[in-house]
């Protein structure tokens, strides 16, 4: 569905108002979700998250395991199914252990996801089909994909959209999405490679769409995801996919943000060791304590935060966490980026 300008293709699309509304709400929850993926549940949250995500994106194509047989699985326990129902979760549990490695500017990424999300499930996995395919629903055809010798260049067109367009990453995401299932260019796994790559686009954004993934929000709400499909393809434009795109981020975000617990002086060692490794403290000479644990990981969260913004969000004052910056620096814990007013944090890892 892309068109020609003459010098590049674009994808057709309309940003409407309501798409712009919800950009500036997302870009707000966004910090917030990422405080609490640094909080001291993290660890489980993570897992709960990736363990969803896997579920979600294989029940849409039909696998019937419950998420207790996906979290079996990932534990290396035997489960009595279908083997290639088995097979799905396993490569799909490969898949996402790829995530930090995939770039999802980049095509040969897109193949390398996609020869591992359907290893032994298809004859040539990592390859664009060579035959037609078409997208069927309870009443018969819905979408007949554009024929297979045109899929190579259509997928280059959209990549090159997506890595020049200077389109907000919130706007390409739900744009690349869409023009990627009108395209199927697999002959199987479409679906579950479409929304994973929506969520790496979205990475590129924020890595907490790392752990909130877009396999879940249309799990949730699936016949609505068809209808906006439907309704972009009758249109001749993604504008009403985006809309519900975005919705459906904003009301995730929302939704998963939870009770902060960082002010709840729960042991913080899990995260902590997570994000910065057991020798962290080790190379600096230091034994950090609860509270400089909570102020670290404030500051990996958001580098920009000030001191009077880490003191609202741990209920430590603010003259504290400046004696507890002070060290930091003195210890080349961290040191800073730019100027005091629009530079930010960085925490030396060494």
């Amino acid at each position: 569905m892309t068109k020609d300008t003459g010098t590049t293709y674009i994808p057709p699309f309309t940003v409407s108002a309501e798409a712009i509304n919800l950009i500036a709400e997302i870009s707000a929850q966004i910090e917030r979700y990422a405080i609490r993926l640094e909080q001291e549940d993290s660890l489980r949250l993570r897992k709960a998250n990736r363990i969803k995500t896997i579920h979600s994106s294989l029940a849409i194509e039909g696998n019937t395991l419950s998420e207790d047989e996906v979290r079996d699985i990932l534990d290396g326990k035997n489960v009595v199914a279908p083997i290639r129902q088995i097979q799905e979760v396993k490569n799909a549990i490969a898949t996402y252990e790829l995530y930090p490695k995939l770039d999802a500017f980049k095509e040969k990424d897109l193949l390398r996801a996609h020869a591992v999300m359907m290893q032994a499930l298809v004859d040539i996995p990592g390859r664009y089909r060579s035959g037609g395919v078409g997208v069927f629903g309870e009443k018969g055809l819905v979408h007949m994909a554009p024929p297979a010798d045109r899929v190579p260049q259509l997928m280059s067109d959209l990549f090159s959209w997506l890595k020049t367009s200077k389109d907000h990453l919130l706007i390409r995401s739900c744009v690349f999405h869409f023009e990627f299932e009108f395209i199927h260019p697999f002959i199987d796994g479409n679906g579950r490679m479409g929304r994973l790559w929506q969520s790496l686009i979205l990475g590129k954004l924020h890595p907490l769409f790392a752990h909130l993934p877009v396999e879940n929000m249309v799990y949730a709400n699936q016949q609505a995801y068809y209808e906006a499909i439907s309704k972009s393809t009758k249109a001749g434009q993604s504008g009403p996919f985006i809309d519900f795109m975005l919705k459906e981020v904003f009301n995730t975000l929302k939704a998963h943000q939870g009770e902060p617990l960082l002010n709840k002086g729960v042991n913080i060692d899990d995260a902590f060791i997570e994000i910065f490794g057991r020798e962290f403290g080790v190379k600096f000479g230091v034994k950090f304590g609860v509270n400089e644990k909570r102020v670290l990981l404030l500051l990996h969260s958001n580098p920009t935060f000030s001191a009077t913004e880490i003191a609202e969000k741990t209920g430590l004052s603010k003259r504290g966490i400046e004696k507890q910056i002070k060290k930091f620096r003195d210890l080349n814990v961290i040191f800073r980026e730019g100027s005091d007013k629009n530079g930010l944090w960085v925490i030396n890892k060494g």
